[in-house]
Order: structure tokens, then C-alpha cells, then sequence
């Protein structure tokens, strides 16, 4: 499913236009990513949570020259799926 298609079924399950729900989900990512990107952590209860995850340095090897190399430490962004969408997830399977 990609944006569109979210779009036009959120839109189709609620009384909002498709410009209304893409403008709502252009907003709810933009504050996810902003809050994220600040250090902490958005929760859904029963969704899931999206929060900055602290890698170490760590070795590695250049695959194309075979040589070491240092990976240097990095924050990512993380999601973990709530208890609902798990349960949701293998159910469907």
C-alpha cells in the first residue's frame, strides 16, 4: 500500500476529504519524524512506538577491498509494533 492508497482508505472509513486525510497524514509523519529526530519517542498504545535507538561503533569490512574498517556510532529511528498490531499481525497469517 503506498500513500495514495492509504489515503483514499482512510478517507473512504471517515467523513474527511482526500485532501483533508493527506494534509492529517502529512502532519502526523512530519511530528513523528520531528519528534523522533529531537531525542524522544511518540507511543501509540496498541500500535507501537517510534524512537531514536543509539548504535555502537562497531568493525566492519569493505566489501569491495576486503579491508577493516570502524562503522562509527550512530542514532537511528526505531519502530516497535504495540501488543494490538502483534496480535493483529498473527492472526492475518
Amino acid at each position: 500500500m503506498n500513500k495514495e492508497d492509504l489515503v483514499n482508505t482512510i478517507a473512504a472509513k471517515t467523513r474527511l476529504t482526500k485532501k483533508e486525510t493527506s494534509q492529517i497524514l502529512d502532519a502526523l509523519t512530519s511530528t513523528i519524524m520531528e519528534t523522533v529526530a529531537s531525542g524522544n519517542k511518540v507511543v501509540l498504545v496498541g500500535f507501537g512506538t517510534f524512537e531514536p535507538r543509539d548504535r555502537k561503533e562497531r568493525k566492519g569490512m569493505n566489501p569491495q577491498t576486503g579491508q577493516p574498517i570502524t562503522i562509527p556510532a550512530t542514532t537511528v529511528p526505531a519502530f516497535s509494533a504495540g501488543k494490538v498490531f502483534k496480535g493483529k499481525v498473527v492472526e492475518s497469517m
